[in-house]
């Protein structure tokens, strides 16, 4: 019994001996010619906790500048212009629309021209003139109430000229805006559409004017006719002199 206690007790002193750490096991002197190597192993924990945190801040600095260039390329995008322009397609179709309204027949879309026109043409008829005048006149009125008319019509087979062009502008600008690749674009592609708008909102004013113009010959004509009308009563009411009797000779020659 002693002998099996004190194997024990034996091994149980070695084991401790073996598990205590490598920092307390006694230092063994070398000689001078030999060097040893220390292992300190709360020295290497910090040196790798330290490398860690180093390149955990060379990540950050990494995900920064992939930031930074994808806000760049952002950027970029919107700054980006549009490679579509309908300027020139609308300015053509306005210049066209311009270009009818400035050729009107006879009485043009001028202030003053209308009232030169309404009190030389338009007015009260004269008591003076002759029947010829007053044939001449109710002629020359009839000659712009027909002009105007087709003015009217000429302004709107222009209009309608501009809307197979209109109509593809407008696809293309649509398409245009739902593929921007930025704000500036989408912008751009707004704005061509707004003036789009503006240039047939254009189109229909002349249409309205050239219109309004003929409606208006034509009812100033019927006003100068109808005071024709009353004038030449007028004269045919008012007592002449009448039959005066004359000498007639047959035969001029005295035969």
């Amino acid at each position: 019994m002693t002998d099996r206690r004190s194997c024990s007790r034996a091994v149980l002193l070695a084991g401790a001996v073996l598990a205590l750490p490598l920092s307390l096991s006694p230092v063994m002197v070398a000689p001078a010619s030999a060097q040893w190597v220390v292992y300190d192993p709360t020295n290497y924990a910090q040196n790798v906790l330290q490398a860690a945190r180093a390149l955990q801040q060379v990540n950050n600095q990494i995900t920064s500048l992939q930031n930074e260039a994808q806000s760049l390329i952002n950027q970029a995008r919107n700054l980006a212009s549009l490679p579509h322009s309908s300027l020139q397609q609308i300015q053509q179709s306005v210049q066209r629309t311009q270009a009818l309204l400035t050729e009107a027949q006879n009485i043009a879309f001028d202030v003053q021209q209308v009232d030169r026109a309404f009190q030389s043409t338009y007015g009260n008829a004269s008591i003076s003139a002759s029947d010829r005048e007053l044939v001449a006149g109710a002629r020359e009125r009839w000659q712009n109430t027909v002009g105007g008319l087709q003015d009217a019509m000429r302004v709107q087979a222009g209009v309608v000229g501009n809307i197979d062009t209109n109509r593809a502008e407008m696809s293309a600008l649509v398409g245009r805006s739902q593929g921007a690749s930025g704000a500036l674009q989408a912008t751009q592609a707004g704005n061509q559409l707004l003036a789009l708008q503006a240039q047939q909102l254009a189109d229909l004013t002349a249409v309205v004017a050239a219109n309004g113009r003929a409606d208006a010959l034509t009812a100033a004509e019927r006003s100068a006719a109808a005071e024709q009308g009353r004038e030449q009563r007028r004269r045919f009411l008012t007592p002449g002199s009448g039959y005066q009797p004359g000498s007639a000779r047959m035969f001029p020659n005295g035969n």
